[in-house]
């Protein structure tokens, strides 16, 4: 009986419980209803074209401090922004245009003009990026180059040194007034043609030692030094005369060349004749001095190089009269 009693106990106690959560899990039910009725679901149409009227991020930044990252910020490593010189890219479709109207590569549609670098070398690329331009001086020494360059009209120094040059060509040097020094020492040099220096109206020096030339080319009369040692030259590949209307000529070495003899007239300015190493046997009694003049002296000619070749100097003594020094050379 006992157990029958304590049974029933328990099942009241459990009704009485009951009820009162029944009830409350109702009114929790009643208000989740209420709650998602006042949200309109039917528009809840979540995509990329309406993501920034769907979800407010306007304030993100100001709901979040960002206080405790800002001291992780290194600005001074960060690069610079770069600006294109085509404007900003937008699109894919924009950088691909921007591609296409690049300038071609192949040698045809190179400009021909002289550019900011000068014209297009046999290299490919312009003159000073081949060369080294300071100012009005060009340095091509050792560039493998074949041909002259092509140089800019405001010149004055060009050095192509230690290249591959063969020849010399009348249009190398057209209009380049302002020219004063060409200095082609070590080349392959074998041929020059007549007009390649004779239009140069300012050149004062040119320095052609070390090539293969057996002949010399007409001067400009502005020609101050002329050096062409160590090259083939003949008494022959020299024109009659050819130093004569050459009033400024003052420095002229020919040594280690093939010459018979010593070129005539000299001009009056001449100061150093450099002829060494030659195949001169003999010379005139005028080649220096006015014969018919005793007292005709050449103070200028202080520097005459005769060493090196078969003539016996001690046999034209009368050649020197008007010579401030003895050649130097065999006198025995």
């Amino acid at each position: 009986m006992q157990t029958v009693a304590l049974v029933g106990i328990i099942s009241a106690l459990a009704l009485a419980l009951a009820v009162p959560l029944k009830e409350d899990g109702k009114k929790r039910e009643k208000h989740r209803s209420a709650t998602y009725d006042s949200l309109d679901l039917g528009n809840y149409d979540l995509n990329l074209d309406n993501y920034g009227e769907v979800i407010d991020l306007s304030n993100y930044e100001e709901n979040y401090d960002y206080g405790d990252l800002a001291s992780k910020i290194e600005v001074g490593t960060l690069p610079p922004p770069t600006k294109s010189l085509a404007g900003p890219l937008s699109t894919t479709t924009g950088a691909t245009e921007i591609l296409q109207k690049s300038p071609p590569t192949s040698t045809a549609a190179r400009p021909q003009g002289p550019g900011l670098f000068g014209s297009i070398t046999d290299q490919g690329l312009p003159t000073c990026l081949v060369c080294v331009c300071i100012s009005t001086s060009v340095y091509c020494d050792d560039s493998d180059l074949e041909h002259i360059p092509p140089l800019p009209l405001e010149t004055t120094y060009f050095y192509a040194r230690f290249n591959h040059i063969s020849k010399i060509q009348a249009s190398d040097f057209t209009g380049l007034a302002k020219l004063k020094r060409i200095d082609l020492t070590s080349n392959f040099i074998s041929w020059v043609d007549e007009d390649a220096f004779r239009m140069l109206p300012s050149l004062q020096e040119l320095v052609l030692p070390e090539n293969k030339l057996t002949s010399l080319p007409e001067l400009p009369s502005s020609i101050v030094q002329l050096d062409a040692r160590f090259n083939a030259i003949q008494s022959a590949g020299i024109q009659p005369e050819a130093f004569k209307d050459l009033k400024k000529l003052e420095f002229l070495h020919l040594s280690d060349n093939n010459l018979d003899y010593i070129p005539m007239p000299l001009p009056e300015r001449l100061r150093s004749l450099h002829l060494q190493n030659n195949n001169i046997q003999t010379m005139q009694v005028d080649t220096f001095c006015d014969s018919r003049d005793y007292s005709h002296i050449r103070r200028a000619l202080e520097d005459i190089r005769l060493d090196g070749n078969p003539i016996n100097l001690s046999l034209f003594a009368s050649a020197y009269f008007c010579l401030p020094r003895l050649p130097t050379g065999r006198f025995y």
